[in-house]
């Protein structure tokens, strides 16, 4: 397993990266639009980790991931930290393996890809396919989210 990213969400993305980029002194190494989901995430990583990300979706050095959502949102108190992020070997092994440990898998890796749990104090965990997605297979295939993430 290796540690990918730290989601924040922000409400204003210019300052958020005034204070990230221009203050804090983080780089933005990817951006993606997306039109349909309404969204923008911004990549950072620090100047020392700049150089690792390789291409294959930021992967390549630990980052910190602005999610901003075009639409008007609440977080409330506790809702700005999204998710911590890890890349495991077998995503079903992994998802296999927590349940087997008492975990609830919150989001099942139906598309091979990518799964979501929660700590014991409920901080979201995405879990993402290391490489290529596994094929879709059973149980996860037909396996309902369960809660939050």
């Amino acid at each position: 397993m290796r540690y990918l990213h730290t989601m924040l969400r922000v409400r204003d993305l210019d300052a958020a990266l005034r204070f990230f980029c221009d203050a804090l002194g983080l780089e933005q190494v990817q951006r993606i639009d997306s039109d349909r989901g309404r969204f923008t995430l911004i990549f950072l990583a620090a100047p020392a980790d700049s150089a690792r990300v390789d291409g294959t979706k930021g992967r390549g050095a630990p980052l910190i991931e602005l999610t901003w959502n075009w639409d008007a949102e609440d977080y409330g108190d506790a809702r700005y930290f999204g998710h911590l992020a890890f890349e495991v070997d077998d995503i079903y092994a992994a998802c296999d393996r927590l349940m087997k440990a008492g975990v609830t898998i919150n989001r099942p890796p139906r598309d091979g890809a990518m799964a979501f749990v929660r700590s014991p104090d409920r901080q979201s965990v995405e879990l993402l396919q290391k490489g290529a997605a596994l094929a879709p297979a059973e149980p996860w295939l037909s396996m309902p989210n369960t809660g939050h993430w």
